[in-house]
């Protein structure tokens, strides 16, 4: 895991402003180029790729689900997968 997820998920988890290049944390929303990919809300963590399957994104998303204990995100064949289903990105509320 690169340094720089780590201490955005850290944060993210804290409730703690963060910003080190292409990632910013801002009252517990987690943004990555400027797209919200991860908020908490309720006692739930809510999801989006916000369109983007890249592995930078997949790899920012996977530091969050990994910092809460699930299985995260793998692709195969071009496709997402999130916790064995096929995940379109779209938004998704996970518990934790």
């Amino acid at each position: 895991m690169r340094q720089i997820t780590k201490e955005s998920v850290k944060a993210f988890f804290n409730n703690t402003n963060y910003s080190k290049s292409n990632t910013f944390i801002v009252n517990n929303k987690f943004y990555l180029h400027n797209n919200l990919i991860a908020e908490i809300k309720d006692n739930k963590l809510i999801l989006s790729n916000c369109g983007w399957f890249s592995n930078t994104t997949k790899e920012r998303l996977n530091g969050i689900l990994n910092y809460i204990g699930n299985s995260g995100i793998y692709q195969k064949n071009f496709i997402w997968y999130l916790n064995g289903e096929k995940w379109n990105g779209e938004k998704t509320e996970i518990k934790f």
